[in-house]
């Protein structure tokens, strides 16, 4: 894994799991149905991720430098 991809991960998608999962447990009634659905979301994003990149990292880029004029 990169390490924007790690920077990312931990910034932004572990707190957000972790507050969708602290407010669905704050419904008694259907709590469980949400965590149901984010968990299924979850998994699903990780197999498209896998499944689109073949278990492959992105291949650096190179940048060129374009001619003064």
């Amino acid at each position: 894994m990169s390490a924007p991809s790690i920077i990312f991960w931990t910034i932004f998608v572990l707190p957000m799991v972790a507050f969708l999962i602290w407010l669905m447990r704050q419904d008694k009634r259907k709590g469980w149905i949400g965590l149901v659905v984010l968990a299924i979301t979850v998994i699903g994003a990780i197999v498209y991720t896998v499944i689109k990149n073949d278990g492959k990292q992105d291949s650096p880029t190179t940048q060129t430098q374009q001619p003064v004029k």
